[in-house]
């Protein structure tokens, strides 16, 4: 009789246990139980304040969309979603997030040029000031092309760069896209090599989250328009810009973002190469007639 065949170890390491991490774990987890049990007090008590109902109402969504669910999310999401690459980003309170619809092959500073010259606009890093200033601008209808995006989380880190255009000067409505830089070596499920991947969506409105309840952006369902509009933004503004679409990179699926937005997807990955377009117009070549690259296209392994 054969031996049977040993398994392989897993790619991704599994989380050794330690004092300090299992502290922490403790410490998560009664941090949330204090949130809940606040909440509730505050619910509670706010029967007898009369008139004062109202401010234990504001106080109360406030400690439940802001500290609570957050909190029960990320121990929840610490349990049943991988850590590993699927596809999706995630938000900070460990939530799916947008998916990944995009991918990129060039370095930062042809990412950034290409990005800026097709028409796109760098969006702030999150501060007291631009958060005020978000607010003020979503509440009043004044345009602020820098508006700062959500993080979003892939590879263990936050977006290197996030891109947004605003729509008729109104800051609730915007296309955006974050990038990632891809960590060394590493590949594409199907072993396609990449240096950075990225999840386009656009804001059709402000309103609140489904899972949190916090005050959010709303996104389009049909995020393969976002994407679709992205590419075509940089095909439109670089001849020499070249397309690989994956086919069937992920299966076509219906899902939810973080925030609880219906979104769908063919599934399709359209990987831009941005790496001849600056060398041709370091060679003062932009200025010869080029046609546009044709787009290949591949077959996922999904």
């Amino acid at each position: 009789m054969t031996e049977p065949i040993k398994r392989r170890d897993p790619l991704v390491p599994r989380r050794r246990f330690s004092v300090n991490a299992a502290l922490d774990d403790v410490f998560f987890v009664f941090a949330g139980l204090a949130a809940i049990w606040l909440a509730y007090l505050i619910i509670t008590e706010a029967f007898s304040w009369g008139w004062w109902a109202i401010g234990f109402a504001v106080a109360f969504w406030l400690i439940l969309a802001y500290l609570v669910l957050p909190r029960l999310h990320s121990i929840l999401t610490r349990i049943y979603v991988p850590s590993y690459f699927i596809g999706r980003a995630r938000t900070s309170d460990g939530l799916l997030g947008d998916p990944v619809n995009l991918a990129v092959l060039g370095t930062e500073e042809q990412l950034t040029r290409c990005m800026a010259e097709a028409g796109w606009t760098r969006a702030d890093d999150i501060t007291a000031a631009s958060t005020w200033r978000i607010v003020s601008s979503t509440m009043l209808r004044r345009s602020y092309d820098e508006a700062p995006v959500s993080p979003l989380f892939l590879f263990g880190r936050r977006q290197d760069l996030a891109y947004q255009q605003e729509v008729e000067g109104n800051p609730a409505k915007r296309h955006h896209v974050r990038f990632w830089r891809c960590p060394d070596g590493w590949m594409l499920p199907g072993g396609h090599r990449v240096d950075w991947v990225a999840a386009g969506t656009f804001d059709r409105a402000v309103g609140f989250s489904l899972f949190t309840l916090q005050i959010t952006h709303k996104i389009d369902a049909d995020i393969d328009i976002e994407r679709d509009h992205i590419v075509g933004t940089l095909r439109e503004a670089h001849t020499g810009v070249r397309i690989v679409i994956i086919r069937d990179f992920s299966t076509g699926y219906h899902s939810r973002n973080g925030g609880g937005d219906s979104i769908h997807t063919d599934g399709d990955l359209p990987v831009v190469d941005l790496r001849r377009v600056v060398q041709a117009r370091s060679a003062d070549a932009a200025e010869e007639a080029v046609e546009e690259a044709p787009v290949t296209e591949l077959r996922g392994l999904s």
